[in-house]
């Protein structure tokens, strides 16, 4: 009864002074990762289609300027909190959240604050400064050897809480989140942010990082608009491990990697498997839920086994389940095709939306059985699963007296759905078939295409 209560408080779009949970978007349910985008590529598609189609935010990669190389895990390896990365530099970042926010888009920034680059690398970084990650030297910043955690030491138990916060991650130069030097100059670097206008942040490897150095980081962060920022954690928890979720939900938000492991069921089971979702689950207040991440599609940082575009039909599915149900906030993840797991992104950037994205940009946001159901979870939001009901392959639901939603093979299945008659535009392929509910409140459902298994309706939706 918690994580419902819970859901129902989010949706309601409830806030509060001192609280760092709510994305502040008017109600708005779901953000997009528009993961190794460009600044001028996203400004361009806040524009085109995240305002248009009512998104929320929209999650950008680390905006500091980091070691150089062709990975996409460069961007993860800071070398200073100077603005110029592979995604542009700071007038670049600049016009892009002015951009953004003008369509109702709020920016929502990766943070890498955990940690700087490799222990034993040096070289000069996207923005042109020179670092020695062996003498923990990085002169940009200024950080040196007392600003990091002392003796180094790398992490083999995480049943040890104390080892996965003050050793170095990977072997990557772990930051010492207990001085207040280095709370400071952290806290600076997020709050240049916030004076250009971005108002949300993801932080990178929170289990890693104690949560009173977090709080102590938080405490310093300038308000927006009278409010705290809009704050999620990521934190790997499968309740194997003495960290928890739950230390971290007084912080923001936390990462619910269970969800994609729970949803991604139906690849191999029927939707018998989705029967009690989200049980135990974090709290949906608390909760960011997503299918896939950057990390997870790669097989890195846990997880478990998720779907991802590469499995196109069941992604399809599992994506629009968790963007359908009532659970937590949402997250759409945005990839580029990849099959060495280390690669960086393609050389050019993704297409604008007329022309679709191809180039190697798989654009997932874009997909209409994704795209088009960031209205869906909008206007559904404060209702509830309702008339839940599995015919074979196929699963319908309502969401209170708002909406309608059938996946699967559905064709010619009749579903109650909780509306009152009428005709529905399918909000899935913009208006291009209607469904008919009947007076009973029952309808009988189609795939608009074969494979696009997903229909929706709901009150007031019209194609955008």
């Amino acid at each position: 009864m918690k994580y419902l209560l819970a859901a129902l408080f989010l949706a309601a779009g409830a806030s509060a002074t001192g609280d760092y949970t709510q994305p502040k978007c008017g109600g708005k349910q779901v953000i997009v990762h528009l993961f190794e985008w460009s600044w001028d590529s996203i400004a361009r598609e806040c524009e085109e289609v995240l305002g248009p189609k009512g998104y929320c935010g929209v999650q950008i990669s680390p905006p500091m300027e980091h070691i150089q190389g062709g990975q996409w895990w460069t961007r993860y390896q800071p070398v200073s909190y100077i603005l110029t990365s592979r995604s542009g530099n700071r007038d670049q970042l600049k016009s892009m959240v002015e951009r953004c926010n003008a369509v109702g888009v709020n920016v929502i920034a990766d943070l890498v604050v955990n940690h700087m680059t490799g222990h034993g690398a040096s070289g000069t970084g996207s923005g042109g400064s020179g670092f020695n990650g062996d003498s923990l030297d990085y002169p940009s910043v200024p950080f040196g050897y007392n600003d990091f955690h002392q003796p180094y030491c790398e992490i083999y138990d995480y049943n040890n809480p104390d080892e996965v916060r003050n050793c170095y991650l990977v072997s990557l130069n772990d930051l010492n989140g207990g001085s207040d030097y280095v709370r400071q100059k952290v806290a600076d670097y997020i709050n240049d942010l916030i004076s250009i206008g971005v108002k949300g942040f993801r932080v990178d490897a929170s289990k890693h990082m104690w949560p009173g150095d977090l709080e102590a980081i938080e405490d310093r962060l300038s308000d927006i608009d009278g409010e705290r920022p809009f704050v999620f954690h990521e934190v790997i928890d499968h309740g194997t491990e003495p960290i928890t979720m739950e230390e971290y939900t007084y912080l923001g938000k936390v990462t619910e990697f269970n969800v994609g492991s729970w949803i991604s069921c139906i690849k191999n089971n029927g939707f018998e498997c989705y029967n009690g979702y989200p049980g135990d689950m974090l709290n949906g207040m608390s909760a960011l839920a997503f299918v896939d991440n950057h990390d997870n599609q790669r097989n890195h940082g846990g997880g478990g086994d998720v779907l991802t575009y590469k499995d196109d039909y069941y992604y399809k599915l599992a994506t629009a389940f968790n963007l359908a149900h009532h659970y937590a906030l949402k997250r759409v993840m945005s990839s580029y095709d990849f099959t060495d797991t280390d690669a960086g992104p393609p050389g050019n950037q993704p297409g604008d939306f007329s022309q679709g994205c191809g180039s190697g940009w798989i654009c997932e946001h874009r997909w209409s059985s994704i795209m088009n159901l960031a209205q869906f979870a909008n206007v559904c939001s404060g209702e509830t699963v309702t008339n839940w009901s599995i015919q074979g392959y196929a699963l319908g639901f309502s969401r209170g007296s708002k909406g309608f939603i059938a996946m699967g093979e559905i064709d010619g299945r009749t579903f109650q759905t909780g509306l009152p008659a009428g005709d529905y535009c399918d909000i899935v392929h913009d208006c291009q078939q209607t469904v008919t509910v009947n007076g009973d409140g029952t309808a009988t459902v189609y795939k608009a295409e074969a494979n696009d298994p997903v229909v929706a309706i709901c009150v007031g939706c019209t194609a955008l």
